[in-house]
């Protein structure tokens, strides 16, 4: 099973550590793509600070953000797990699985990401701000800028079983699933029943549960109707829609009762 999941805009103080080793980051063939988004935005940011804000969409609070992504290179680095914070990743708590589970956690989890195109949850990375939105002057858009080394490296990626798409929708543009990936793969939405709708902090929170869940009891479904089967006896109230035409994905619709 591979769990493609969004990152967070808040991230934890990477500290003092050991800066990042670009060479030991995981699915190697992003790497020439990941060193141009780099070099880029360090440069960036090491120049005009309100240029660097512009592009990027920070406001004036969070002009100290420049600052972070031009030392990229020499600042402490950590574990993605640890790296990434906010409402998916408070509910998925990766610290506080046991053993087992982290390990299926390392082996499943992959984080997309504006700047590193996407990490497994061990790989070391240093705190930045870059969301896939960014269009770098030199680059253009970055969804665009990652859609072909994506395509290359993630249907390998992918294996042979359940690819459980988790990702808001511009970090689901870098990477589309085709052909028979597609076919295994499930889209899911989470939405409050009464109402149908999705609502961001509980859609969030109820994905960090479900991966949490399936980590935890140690399930890894082979498709998206086996998934279904497991959501269920989890608990979960789930309604599926199976593609309709080749190259299409299942989607997956979660329904939760309280907002919380």
């Amino acid at each position: 099973m591979l769990v493609l999941l969004p990152p967070s805009e808040g991230k934890a103080a990477s500290g003092g550590g050991a800066p990042l080793e670009p060479a030991s980051l995981s699915l190697p063939g992003l790497a020439a793509a990941r060193e141009a988004v780099l070099a880029e935005l360090v440069e960036l940011c090491a120049g005009d600070e309100d240029k660097a804000r512009e592009v990027l969409g920070l406001s004036e609070g969070l002009r100290g953000e420049v600052a972070k992504n031009a030392a990229l290179r020499t600042a402490g680095a950590l574990p993605a797990g640890e790296i990434y914070t906010g409402v998916l990743y408070d509910a998925l708590d990766v610290a506080s699985l046991d053993a087992a589970a982290k390990e299926r956690a390392a082996g499943s989890l992959l984080v997309f990401s504006g700047l590193w195109g996407a990490v497994r949850v061990t790989d070391r990375i240093p705190s930045y701000r870059c969301s896939m939105g960014v269009k770098l002057p030199g680059l253009g858009a970055l969804g665009a800028h990652w859609r072909a080394p994506m395509a290359d490296v993630l249907p390998e990626a992918a294996g042979d079983g359940l690819v459980l798409d988790l990702r808001s929708a511009a970090y689901a543009a870098a990477w589309k699933p085709k052909g028979e990936v597609a076919a295994r793969t499930a889209s899911v939405r989470v939405l409050h029943a009464p109402t149908r709708k999705v609502i961001s902090h509980f859609n969030k929170a109820t994905k960090g549960r479900i991966v949490r869940s399936l980590l935890t009891a140690g399930i890894a479904p082979k498709g998206p109707a086996e998934l279904v089967v497991a959501l269920r006896d989890l608990g979960y109230v789930v309604e599926e829609q199976a593609p309709k035409r080749a190259g299409a994905v299942w989607t997956l619709d979660v329904l939760v009762e309280q907002v919380h």
